[in-house]
């Protein structure tokens, strides 16, 4: 089972791939939120792109992303599938959301027919011009109309093309296993936290896209922020090897032997 942690720049997938994490996954929830904005499909095409591109060129391992709806009918998703690759992504999921959508564990969510979402997957899958560009097709249809709705959906997207099926808002265990009971012969990915990697690996999924990074980056940064308001300093460990460390990772000392080799 591939492990992608969730990133929305380039640091963080810097970080992913200095520990030996096969890949990354770009995620729109984070993306948005990088830029200010709530994910609820506020972020543009080009937006997530231009992402999608500084993530890619910073690191060497996969990058999977989320590509929401795919902003458009299935037109839009040729454009917007050709668009992610020529950016340098490896991966990319389209939901089966109306949009403008929502992120997939909040309440409210709609969704669009099979019959208008399957020519989306097709779409997808012909416009890329790598073989091994990898198409997921989402369905964000558990909350709103249930499981039986669900496996007639993804059954069909992997009719149409699709490389991995993802069943997005599995909030309790009961749900994981309902998802691998009623479609664990499809290649499965998996979104959440809800057990150890090595548990889920037996499950079987072929990937588990893992927000816990994203919790935690952001709960590690506000108490550092708040442990700073109130007492005026922040308690790093070795801060000038940690800055060291840092410099390292975003290339410096690289970029400097570069610069004297044209002095």
């Amino acid at each position: 089972m591939l492990v992608a942690p969730f990133v929305y720049d380039c640091i963080q997938a810097k970080i992913a791939q200095r520990l030996d994490f096969a890949a990354v996954y770009m995620t729109g929830f984070g993306t948005a939120a990088a830029r200010g904005f709530p994910d609820l499909g506020l972020l543009t095409m080009a937006e997530m792109v231009e992402n999608v591109r500084a993530i890619a060129h910073a690191v060497e391992i996969p990058v999977i992303c989320d590509a929401d709806t795919g902003y458009g009918n299935p037109l839009n998703v040729w454009r917007t599938v050709r668009e992610y690759e020529e950016a340098g992504a490896a991966a990319l999921h389209l939901e089966d959301q109306v949009w403008p959508k929502k992120c997939g564990f909040l309440a409210g969510k709609q969704v669009i027919a099979l019959e208008e979402m399957v020519p989306k997957v097709r779409a997808a899958c012909d416009a890329r011009r790598d073989p091994d560009f990898v198409i997921i097709a989402r369905s964000d249809a558990l909350a709103v109309n249930g499981w039986d709705d669900v496996e007639r959906r993804c059954r069909a997207y992997r009719e149409a093309g699709a490389d991995l099926i993802f069943v997005d808002g599995i909030r309790t265990l009961a749900d994981l296993k309902d998802y691998v009971a009623r479609l664990g012969d499809l290649p499965l990915l998996y979104n959440g936290a809800l057990l150890p990697v090595a548990e889920l690996a037996k499950y079987g999924f072929k990937v588990t896209i893992h927000i816990s990074s994203l919790m935690a980056a952001y709960v590690n940064f506000r108490d550092t922020l708040r442990e700073l308001k109130e007492t005026g300093q922040v308690s790093v460990p070795a801060l000038g090897r940690t800055f060291e460390e840092l410099t390292e990772l975003m290339g410096v000392p690289a970029a400097e032997a570069l610069a004297k080799k044209y002095d």
